[in-house]
């Protein structure tokens, strides 16, 4: 479906504007470009699945990420030629190399953030004696992650798709033309109306998100049937509360922070008039998923190091023999 309406949309905002971006409009050329876009999305599918299932990493992240990162180099360039031409004033070109490094200091600062709850299990038995069982259960800050920006920047753009189609063919015609284009003034990047919706839109969907991934229920369950439980509180429906409680509370500030990552770079765009878009989100998916590639790689190398020690005791067991 979305395939199609590119389809049109090329024929149909390309006719309005003047430009014949397609050269032979009709359903065969519909058709091809529907089949081409569906072809090309499954084959970037099948190749993230082959990079995940070879260990590197999440496969469709990366290939998401090489996709940002390969604009950086245009960014820098229309960045450092703003500053030489004078169109940016410098003191705000050194403002927003420091503010983007912040940013990307603060994503990884609040990434690695988690909650520990200590978790005690009943006293064992051990050569040295008795001995009760202790470990914790990280709750990360952000359990999220990058979905809530996701979701809440595409369900604002649908509407505004919507009414741009609508647009090309009632504008000016009646009072529903000038609510159409009046939606797309408000809906615009960087107006306050939009910048309103798109934080609370991060803020449900954080929630939402969060208590999709975590079952406090089920946590609560599971460490009752091992014998686990949280000191002071009582397994079962208390443990169950208590989750619930730290859950809600973190998911504030994790809510939070990702609203500031993503508002700030839209109010910095348009307060400071910055000659390129600088998304809070990019921001996000390059910092997490870059993160996620170094602990991969790191534990790859972890278990290589601990096959060659395990295999070099073998070998020394079998001379000692």
């Amino acid at each position: 479906m979305q395939g199609y309406f590119i389809a049109v949309g090329l024929e149909t905002l390309g006719a309005a504007q003047g430009i014949q971006a397609v050269i032979e409009p009709g359903m065969m050329f519909r058709v091809a470009a529907v089949i081409s876009l569906i072809g090309g999305t499954m084959f970037l599918m099948w190749l993230g699945e082959q990079i995940t299932s070879r260990g590197i990493g999440n496969g469709v992240s990366l290939i998401i990420m090489a996709g940002i990162v390969a604009h950086l180099p245009v960014t820098l360039v229309n960045l450092l030629e703003g500053g030489r031409s004078g169109s940016l004033d410098p003191i705000k070109l050194i403002g927003i190399v420091v503010a983007v490094v912040v940013l990307i200091l603060f994503i990884c600062f609040m990434e690695r953030a988690q909650r520990r709850i200590l978790i005690q299990y009943p006293k064992r038995q051990t050569q040295r004696g008795m001995q009760a069982d202790r470990s914790h259960l990280p709750l990360k800050i952000n359990t999220a992650g990058v979905i809530p920006p996701i979701f809440a920047s595409s369900l604002l753009l649908m509407p505004l798709t919507i009414s741009q189609f609508a647009g090309q063919r009632v504008a000016g015609e009646s009072k529903w033309g000038d609510f159409i284009i009046t939606l797309n003034q408000y809906l615009q990047h960087g107006s306050p109306v939009y910048m309103l919706l798109y934080g609370a839109g991060i803020i449900f969907f954080s929630f939402f998100y969060t208590a999709v991934v975590f079952n406090p229920e089920e946590t609560a369950d599971n460490l009752k049937r091992n014998g686990g439980f949280i000191p002071g509180i009582r397994p079962g429906k208390n443990t169950e509360n208590y989750f619930d409680y730290v859950l809600t509370r973190i998911t504030v500030i994790g809510a939070a922070y990702l609203t500031i990552i993503c508002l700030l770079p839209e109010y910095l765009v348009t307060a400071l008039q910055i000659p390129f878009y600088l998304g809070g989100t990019s921001l996000l998916i390059v910092v997490n998923v870059t993160m996620d590639t170094v602990t991969q790689i790191q534990s790859h190398l972890l278990a290589h190091q601990y096959g060659d020690l395990i295999k070099k005791a073998k070998l020394k067991g079998n001379r000692l023999r």
